[in-house]
Order: C-alpha cells, then sequence, then structure tokens
C-alpha cells in the first residue's frame, strides 16, 4: 500500500546524499570518476447577490463584493538572470524573466509555433522584405503607446554597433539571432519594414527572441535607467530586484493588450504578483517546494523525479528539450586529432544507460549533431551503438596497443589519459561518460569549472574535451549550427560555440547555404549533407537530450513547463 511517511523519509533521505554533493567548487578540480551505475482551470469569479427593494422604499444601496485576496506565484530559477535589458543577453533565464516584462513582434507557444503579439500581420513583399504592420492601442508600463518608432528603435539597438552603454558602449550580443536583418525603417505610424541581406527562412522564429523597448523612456533615461527600472508592454511590470537578479519581484500591469490573441487566455495576467527567486541547489528548490515556500521550480533532478510524482500536491511536468548534451573533443590535439579516435569513444559510451541512470529515462539519445525534434534533422541517422569491442578495433586501427589487458591503453609510451572539463550541472553525465571509458582502459577523468573561467580557454583550444549543452529553441538549424559546428571566424556569429576547434570548408558551405535557401526540400538535403559528414567525423561523442522537468504546487493552474525554457506567467493561475 502507498505510504506517504515513507515517500516522505526516501525523499528527505535522497536530498539529504544530493545536498551533500552540490557546493561547487571555488576553482578547478579533478575529480575521479567512478564507473556509471547501469485542465486548465479559470479560478471562480466572486459572486454578488443583489439585495430585495421594497416597492416604496428607497433603493437599498448594494454590499460590495467580498475583498479578493491578492495572489502571489512564486518560481524558483536554477540560476540568476544577468541583466532587465531585452538587448544585452544571451541566456535563458534572462530571457524567461523578461518576456514576462516585454512582449515581441511574436512570441512562441509551447512547443515551436510561433503567434503573432505586438505584429498584427506580416507580409513578404519579396524574398528579403517584410513589411510588418502593428497592434494599435498597446500601452508601454509607463503608460505611453507603442508605435512604429518603439520598433524601429528596438532593432537598431540590436543590429548597430556600440548602441548599449552598461558598463561601456559594446554590441548586442542578441545580433547574432537576427543575423541577416540589415536594417529597418518607420513606414507609417504603426508600420515597419525590415530589410534583410539575403532570404531568411528562419525570420519568424528568430523575431520570438527579440523583444520591443519605449524609445522615448530609452533617450530620457538610457541604458543604466532601463537597468534600474525596466519598462516594457509585457504581462507584468518591475516593482524591485535583489542585487544580481536574485529576486526579482512584478505585479500584473492592469492596461495590457492581452498578448496573442490566438494564444488563450488573451487578457491582463491572473495573478497579482510574481517573484522570481534563483535556487542553485537542486535539493534545496525541492526542499522549497515541498515547503509551500514556491510554486513552481525549474530543473528537477532526474533522480528526484519518480520520487516527487509519488507525492501528493505536486505536479511533475516535461516538455521537449532544446539543449542537446555533449562531449566535444579537440580535433586539434592529441589523442582526438585522429577520427578513429573519435568514432571509437562514440562506441565506447552507453547512452541508454546515461538517459536511464542519470535522466531517469526523461532524455533521448542523439543521433548525431542535431536534436531530434529540429525541423531539419537528418533521420537516416542512427546513433552510434553501444559496442566496446568495436571501440577498442578502432583504437587497435589508430596505433593503440592494450599493455595489460585491463587498466590503460599506450601508445609510444604514452598513457591515454585525458580531462573532460565541464561546469557543475554537467557533473553527474560526466563522470558516467568518464567511468565507461575506465571500463574499456582509458584514464579518464572530471574537472569542474565556472564557465566564464573555462570558456576563454576552450576558445583557445586549450583544452582536450569539454561536456556541455548547447541551445535549440527555435527548432531550426540557424542559430545553432553555425555557433557548434561551423569553424571558428572571429568578429562573426560562426563558430561561437565550437569549443572542438572542428573546421570542415564543405560543412561550412553547407551551413552558410542553408541559412538563406528557402525551399524546404532544398533546406532539408543541405543539412542532412552537413549532418552525414559531421556524424562520420564526430567531433563529439553525441550523448543525449534531456527532457525539460519542472514541479508545481497542486493548486498551480494553466502551467506548462515549454520546450525553449520561457516561464510564461500571464497564464498561470492560483487555484482557491
Amino acid at each position: 500500500m502507498f505510504s506517504i511517511k515513507r515517500v516522505v523519509l526516501t525523499l528527505v533521505l535522497i536530498l539529504g546524499v544530493v545536498l551533500a554533493g552540490c557546493t561547487p567548487a571555488a576553482t578547478p578540480t579533478e575529480v575521479e570518476a567512478p564507473a556509471a551505475e547501469p485542465a486548465e482551470v479559470e479560478a471562480p469569479a466572486a459572486e454578488v447577490e443583489e439585495p430585495a427593494v421594497e416597492a416604496e422604499e428607497p433603493a437599498a444601496e448594494a454590499e460590495a463584493p467580498p475583498a479578493t485576496e491578492p495572489t502571489t506565484l512564486i518560481v524558483a530559477f536554477s540560476s540568476a538572470p544577468t541583466t532587465v535589458d531585452p538587448a544585452d543577453h544571451r541566456d535563458r533565464n534572462t530571457e524567461s524573466l523578461i518576456r514576462n516584462m516585454f512582449d515581441g513582434l511574436v512570441t512562441r507557444d509551447a512547443t515551436s509555433g510561433v503567434h503573432n503579439e505586438l505584429a498584427e500581420s506580416f507580409n513578404w513583399a519579396d524574398d528579403t522584405t517584410l513589411e510588418v504592420t502593428l497592434r494599435q492601442g498597446v500601452l508601454f508600463h509607463n503608460g505611453v503607446e507603442m508605435t512604429a518608432d518603439d520598433v524601429v528603435y528596438t532593432f537598431e539597438r540590436v543590429i548597430k554597433e556600440n548602441m548599449i552603454e552598461y558598463p561601456e558602449a559594446h554590441t548586442s550580443p542578441r545580433k547574432g539571432l537576427i543575423a541577416q536583418l540589415e536594417s529597418i525603417e518607420k513606414t507609417g505610424d504603426y508600420a515597419v519594414t525590415m530589410h534583410f541581406s539575403a532570404p531568411y527562412p528562419t525570420a519568424m522564429q528568430m523575431l520570438v527572441h527579440q523583444q520591443v523597448i519605449p524609445m522615448g523612456y530609452m533617450q530620457e533615461v538610457g541604458t543604466q535607467g532601463l537597468l534600474d527600472a525596466p519598462i516594457g508592454a509585457g504581462p507584468f511590470k518591475f516593482i524591485s530586484a535583489q542585487p544580481g537578479y536574485t529576486e526579482v519581484v512584478m505585479e500584473k500591469f492592469a492596461d495590457y493588450y492581452g498578448g496573442a490573441p490566438d494564444l488563450e487566455p488573451v487578457g491582463p495576467a491572473c495573478v497579482d504578483t510574481v517573484v522570481f527567486r534563483v535556487i542553485p541547489e537542486a535539493s534545496t528548490r525541492v526542499a522549497a517546494l515541498l515547503a509551500g515556500e514556491v510554486d513552481i521550480i525549474q530543473n528537477v533532478p532526474a533522480e528526484l523525479v519518480s520520487t516527487l510524482e509519488q507525492v501528493p500536491g505536486i505536479q511533475i511536468k516535461t516538455a521537449v528539450g532544446t539543449s542537446p548534451q555533449w562531449m566535444e573533443m579537440n580535433v586539434n590535439q592529441a589523442p582526438f586529432d585522429d577520427v578513429k579516435v573519435r568514432q571509437a569513444m562514440n562506441y565506447a559510451v552507453d547512452k541508454q544507460l546515461l538517459v536511464d541512470a542519470i535522466f531517469g529515462g526523461k532524455a533521448e539519445v542523439l543521433s548525431g549533431p542535431l536534436s531530434p525534434y529540429n525541423a531539419f534533422v537528418n533521420k537516416s541517422l542512427q546513433p552510434y551503438a553501444y559496442d566496446p569491442d568495436k571501440a577498442l578495433a578502432l583504437l587497435a586501427e589508430a596505433g593503440w596497443t592494450d599493455s595489460d589487458g585491463d587498466t590503460f591503453l599506450d601508445k609510444g609510451g604514452t598513457k591515454f589519459s585525458f580531462i573532460i572539463d565541464t561546469e557543475e550541472d554537467f557533473r553527474a553525465i560526466s563522470e558516467a561518460v568518464a567511468g565507461q571509458l575506465q571500463a574499456i582502459g582509458i584514464e579518464a577523468s572530471v574537472r569542474i569549472w565556472e564557465y566564464s573561467v573555462i570558456k576563454p580557454l576552450l576558445q583557445a583550444g586549450e583544452r582536450q574535451a569539454f561536456l556541455n549543452n548547447w541551445g535549440d529553441s527555435a527548432f531550426d538549424p540557424v542559430g545553432h549550427m553555425e555557433a557548434k559546428w561551423h569553424g571558428y571566424v572571429e568578429g562573426t556569429t560562426y563558430g561561437r560555440g565550437n569549443f572542438s576547434g572542428y573546421n570542415n570548408e564543405r560543412v561550412n558551405e553547407l551551413i552558410k547555404l542553408g541559412e538563406v535557401t528557402v525551399d524546404i526540400a532544398e533546406r532539408q538535403t543541405i543539412y542532412d549533407e552537413a549532418q552525414q559528414i559531421i556524424y562520420d567525423e564526430v567531433p563529439a561523442i553525441f550523448l543525449v537530450l534531456p527532457d525539460v522537468v519542472s514541479a508545481a504546487a497542486a493548486d498551480v493552474q494553466n502551467w506548462e513547463p515549454a520546450a525553449d525554457g520561457r516561464f510564461n506567467m500571464h497564464d498561470v493561475c492560483i487555484g482557491q
């Protein structure tokens, strides 16, 4: 028989174990890795009964309806947003926070559908000219109506050089998310025209990532003023923030125009106040939810999902993930400068075991360099099978010999030994991968870093292997392929996330061709070829795509985790 006491006791024990291992190292530390173990509901309106009235008496004064208690929703993030400036970040939690205060021309639903938001309509005049008609009557939080001037200013601040002035003048990191946009012009009080440098088949998906700011307010207060008191046209308006954005408080904007008209519910937000609170440790987030201190948490640890699912009063929901995980191998540095060695690494790792043991079954094995849910994934590719014997055979072909049949492989007296660099969030999977490599005689260990510290070393090609993820929120190769699998080109967005040093001229050519090809069948052919080459040359161990797993209290209504990681609080209610 189900026992609540047993579930709670189990949860306490798991939390204790997890919490004990959750403190990240202040400096890089090397860790020997062990072997891997195998209804949408609306809150009821208050009813008011009309008083009886005698015919010959004056009309009785109606009683006031019962006061409704203000509702507050508290959301726990796993990491702190970096800013409240829509043009100055490349971070998912930051975008999630911002999109509750700022709306864009379009928005995305919980999967990958794009819907008009501040834009009323779009018209492609030709392959490179997009005409936009804006919604009228939209108010910013300061009561000023949004016009074409605000939209032009917003996009020019993204695509032009040095229009962001904090802490010093620099170009928006969002520019790469609308890379083909050359210029934008006002063509009416509520109309703009966008001019692209080439056909841009993913324009609508990429416009999701750009939110509109008020020109007049920005010209009055500047970037620092926006950071101190952000003003947007979204469902919530800014109230306060703790240093480092460890907690941000917003309240419902009563004059909100309603949001995307084809995404219910339309109108002002359901709750009065939203608090975004940062709780980095996964176990502490779970404990806060169980204690009723927060209403929704993100990034539920896989080892707690099945237990939480048995706890009364807790909702667990998942969405398709958009952050594939790989272990990139430095193709310009031994031992990974040999393609047979890189192929051997893929055969040596049991990815399904990772899915089951690390993610509790809530992940999928990758078949190559794109998410299986990407619109242009190469469906003919199959995941590298788990085949340790084939891994050993490939290593032998590459000149590595098993010196004693058990502990290590050597080549010319050099031990096959390397370090997997990673962040704390990827410790478990990194250690599991290292353990499986150890099982065939490779001395692999794990070292934990802060991303800001390891990133320049990766870009300089100084590390051997790096295990991490990369976002694919648009479900399209653009925004992903050029970042991860194109060779690095300084001063551009190409190769900005390429930490393997991989650089194949044909792949580079195909990636650029895919960006400007409009025909869907042609794009598929282009990306199929690019993925096949990357699959064969394996600059990474293609690992897994984890699901998005979030949890909420039972009285949280109309809440769904989104594939792109956004927490859209406009739709959410607290039940009575």
